[in-house]
């Protein structure tokens, strides 16, 4: 028997990863929920919105978890341009003892589906650019939210089996990495209380269904945004010469974003500089007067974030001035977003996976494996401040991710239209995992 100890906010928990105990009637209590978590399931995957415009989600949210007896606070969180989000924070005290932040996001993507399920989205809306867009929840939102309305019934219902505060989290905006910020902009802990725990988990398909993945340290990439504004002088298409053609400079500054990471990073240091948006120009003979690009950056540590910033401003000057630019016309580069690496607390990630073996099997419980993607749920620990793990729940189905391992063709993941977790096998068991790591933290 091995036994370490956790300091989480000033209170110490002797934590025995060997020893954890899960409700024997707990696997029979979660599939007795399915029929009514698939629903939801359904129900919210059919009817998915975009960042920032989480209104149905989150009332549907607050309105289940309020029939579960939780204190309920809808419209938790403000953005930077002063507008409400749509932060849900249900509480649930029961007694003495370390208060824990089960964080769900609820946030869907501008992507058509193409799965051909029978509960495939159809919607459409318009995004703050004024784009007529299908939306979809490509990344497993809707699961995260089932996995945190079932986990509720289950605490709700064995009260006598913990003590502490469940402090429930329905995040706005995960993918635009704003959501987290927005209720800490909201005082979200000075109104709630600050948790001595977060945890949450996230659906997956490099991971069968019917397992979990975690990690210790870091997990997921840090993630910037940048917008790079590249000025010409505009003239007609068929006299250059009287312009300084902006996309010309634009498309030697992609090029030479690109070596930044190949040539200006360790080679040992994971770092990617992607140009996902390009805009400029309005007619095929018309010499614009500028074009603006969004860039998305990653890495682990704020150092190569920094140095990233700082390379993509001195490559676009440096080719401005090259080009003969007015000084007055130089490139600007602008950091508009910002999250953190999602950094694991190695004493807590301990004792969940000895939560998820006692519950799931050994067999059940993977090793996970940094990712350049990104999260902002690293910011509910506040720099690391409050231990926080976030994990993988399994969502392929196990025969098909043989197959792609086999063949090298990976299954569509987060963020493709075809990704479609195989749902109730995932579902249940992100709700026995996650209720069987509360219920060890607050016991």
């Amino acid at each position: 028997m091995r036994s370490c100890l956790l300091i989480l906010g000033g209170m110490f928990f002797a934590a025995m990863p060997a020893m954890a105990q899960v409700p024997a009637d707990l696997p029979s209590s979660v599939q007795g929920q399915l029929p009514s978590l698939i629903e939801t399931y359904k129900h919210l995957h059919q009817n998915p919105e975009l960042s920032h415009h989480e209104e149905k989600t989150s009332a549907y949210l607050g309105g289940e978890l309020r029939k579960l007896g939780y204190t309920v606070t809808e419209h938790v969180g403000k953005y930077e341009d002063g507008t409400q989000a749509f932060g849900i924070v249900a509480v649930l005290e029961n007694g003495a003892g370390p208060r824990l932040l089960i964080r769900s996001d609820m946030d869907a993507l501008p992507v058509e589906e193409k799965t051909g399920l029978e509960y495939a989205s159809t919607v459409k809306t318009t995004n703050a650019q004024g784009q007529n867009v299908s939306v979809m929840h490509a990344c497993g939102h809707d699961i995260h939210i089932t996995v945190l309305l079932g986990t509720a019934r289950e605490m709700a219902a064995r009260k006598s089996k913990w003590h502490g505060t469940l402090m429930l989290v329905g995040q706005p905006s995960e993918e635009t990495i704003d959501g987290a910020k927005a209720m800490l902009t909201d005082h979200v802990y000075e109104r709630f209380g600050k948790p001595d725990l977060v945890l949450a988990e996230h659906v997956t398909n490099n991971f069968a269904a019917g397992t979990i993945a975690v990690k210790s340290g870091t997990l997921m990439a840090g993630a910037t945004s940048v917008n790079v504004t590249i000025r010409g002088v505009g003239s007609h298409g068929s006299a250059p010469q009287t312009g300084k053609d902006p996309i010309v400079l634009a498309a030697e500054f992609i090029l030479a974003a690109q070596t930044i990471v190949s040539r200006q990073i360790d080679p040992q240091t994971p770092a990617v500089v992607t140009v996902g948006t390009i805009h400029g120009g309005t007619k095929n003979n018309i010499i614009p007067e500028e074009v603006t690009m969004g860039l998305s950056l990653r890495s682990f540590s704020d150092e190569i974030r920094a140095k990233m910033v700082s390379e993509l401003d001195r490559e676009a000057k440096g080719l401005a001035e090259g080009y003969g630019i007015p000084a007055d016309r130089m490139p600007t580069v602008k950091v508009f977003e910002n999250t953190p690496a999602t950094i694991n607390d190695p004493g807590l990630n301990a004792k969940i996976r000895a939560s998820g073996e006692a519950a799931l099997g050994k067999e059940n419980v993977r090793d996970a494996l940094p990712l350049m993607g990104s999260e902002d749920v690293g910011q509910f620990s506040l720099e690391g401040k409050i231990p926080a793990v976030m994990f993988w729940v399994g969502g392929a189905d196990a025969q098909k991710l043989e197959e792609s391992h086999r063949t090298g063709v990976s299954l569509p993941n987060n963020h493709s239209p075809l990704f479609a977790p195989v749902y109730e096998p995932t579902i249940r068991t992100g709700v026995t995992a996650v209720t069987a790591m509360a219920l060890d933290i607050l016991k």
